[in-house]
C-alpha cells in the first residue's frame, strides 16, 4: 500500500508496529482502529469550539493515533488468505480500496469545509467511523492466522515479536533478505515523504490553491493510485521479479525528482504526478510483499506495522527538517534530495542481488 498523506488518519498507522492484530485477530484490531479514529475526530471537533481550549484539544487529538492501523491490519488479513506468489497483486487491489477513499474523501472534505464550515468535515468522518466499527465488529472475522497456517508456518522454538519486545523486533530484522529492503523503503521513501508533508503549505504559498482546489488536486492524486495500484502494479508484478519492480520504482523517483527541482506551478505538478504516484505505489506494494514473504505467517502483522511505521517517522522528522528546508531553499530542494538519495539507492540495488520472479503454480 502506497503511503498516503492525504488519506484519512484511519487508514493510516500511527503505532510503532502492529502485533495487536497478530495476537487479538483481525476484527479486534479493525474496531480498535475506528474507535479509535472517531475519538481523534471527536477532539477535532470539540477544538473547533470557541469556548474550549482548541489548541490543547488540537494537541490531544493525536494521542488516540497510537491505536490507529487499519491499513497494517488490512495488509495482514491480505497476506493471511493469499499465496506468496500473488500477493503483490492482491495488495496493490487493496490499495484501489484505498485509492476509492481518497477521492471520495477529497472532494467530500474540501466541499464540506468550504460550504458549511471547518467543523463539518469533522463531525461526518466521526459519523462515518462510528458506522465503521460497528460494521468491524459484526462482519470481520476474530481471525485469519488459521488461513495461513498451512502456507507458512513459523519456525520451531522462534520467539513471537512484540511491540515491546526489542530483541525479537531486532531478530525479525536481521532475517536474511529483510534488512536490506526495509532500509531501502525507508530511505528511498523519505524525501518523498519531505514533500508531501509540507504540501499543505506549498499548496497554499507555492501554488497559491484553495481548499476546496487543493481537494480536487487529491482526487486527481486518488484515482491515479487507484489506477496505478488496482490496475498496474498486478499486471506488471505477474511480468517482472519483485527486484526489477524496486529498481524501477527507485529510478522513475529519481527521474521525477529532477523534474520536481525544475517545477514552477500547479500544472508542472500534475505532470509530475503519475511518475510520483507510481514510485509510491511500487516502492510500498513490493518491499511490503517482500518483506512479508520473509517472516513466518505468524510475524506478519508485526512486519506489516514496522513497515506502516515509516510514515509516522517521516511526520515526527518531516515538519522541522522540510520547513527548514523549504524557508531556506524553497520547492526545488525537494527535487534535488529526492534525486540524489535515489540515485545513490538505485546504485546499491543494482549491485544487492534481488530475489527472482517465480513460476506461478497453476
Amino acid at each position: 500500500m502506497c503511503w498516503r498523506p492525504w488519506s484519512s488518519p484511519a487508514s493510516s498507522c500511527n503505532s510503532p508496529s502492529c502485533p495487536f492484530a497478530d495476537q487479538h485477530g483481525a476484527r479486534a484490531a479493525f474496531t480498535l482502529s475506528f474507535l479509535a479514529s472517531s475519538a481523534l475526530y471527536l477532539l477535532l471537533v470539540a477544538a473547533c469550539s470557541p469556548s474550549l481550549p482548541g489548541v490543547a484539544l488540537l494537541f490531544a487529538s493525536r494521542l488516540p493515533a497510537a491505536l490507529m492501523h487499519t491499513l497494517p491490519a488490512a495488509q495482514m488479513v491480505i497476506t493471511d488468505l493469499t499465496v506468496p506468489e500473488e500477493r503483490p497483486a492482491a495488495l496493490g487491489r487493496l490499495g484501489l480500496c484505498f485509492g476509492i477513499g481518497v477521492i471520495v474523501g477529497s472532494l467530500l472534505g474540501g466541499t464540506l469545509s468550504s460550504a458549511c464550515g471547518i467543523q463539518c468535515p469533522a463531525i461526518v468522518a466521526l459519523v462515518v467511523n462510528l458506522l465503521g466499527a460497528v460494521l468491524s465488529f459484526t462482519c470481520i472475522p476474530t481471525s485469519t492466522k488459521e488461513a495461513s497456517a498451512q502456507a507458512q508456518a513459523a519456525l520451531p522454538g522462534a520467539p513471537k515479536a512484540s511491540v515491546f519486545d526489542l530483541k525479537a523486533i531486532t531478530r525479525l530484522l536481521l532475517q536474511p533478505g529483510v534488512l536490506p529492503v526495509f532500509l531501502v523503503k525507508v530511505i528511498s521513501g523519505f524525501p518523498s515523504g519531505l514533500f508531501m508533508v509540507m504540501f499543505s503549505i506549498i499548496s497554499m504559498d507555492f501554488f497559491q490553491l484553495e481548499a476546496a482546489q487543493s481537494g480536487y488536486l487529491m482526487s486527481f492524486f486518488g484515482v491515479l493510485q487507484m489506477v496505478i495500484q488496482g490496475l498496474v502494479i498486478g499486471r506488471l508484478s505477474s511480468h517482472f521479479s519483485e527486484g526489477d519492480l524496486l529498481r524501477a520504482s527507485v529510478l522513475v523517483f529519481s527521474i521525477v525528482g529532477l523534474a520536481m527541482a525544475l517545477m514552477a506551478n500547479v500544472f508542472h505538478f500534475c505532470l509530475l504526478m503519475p511518475g510520483l504516484v507510481f514510485s509510491l505505489c511500487a516502492l510500498n506494494v513490493v518491499t511490503d510483499s517482500m518483506l512479508t514473504k520473509a517472516v513466518s505467517a505468524s510475524d506478519t502483522g508485526t512486519m506489516l506495522g514496522l513497515c506502516a511505521s515509516v510514515q509516522p517517522l517521516t511526520r515526527t522528522l518531516g515538519p522541522t527538517l522540510g520547513g527548514l528546508l523549504y524557508h531556506s531553499f524553497g520547492v526545488p530542494i525537494f527535487g534535488h534530495v529526492q534525486f540524489a538519495v535515489n540515485f545513490l539507492v538505485l546504485l546499491f540495488l543494482w549491485r544487492q542481488p534481488m530475489p527472482q520472479k517465480k513460476d506461478k503454480v497453476w
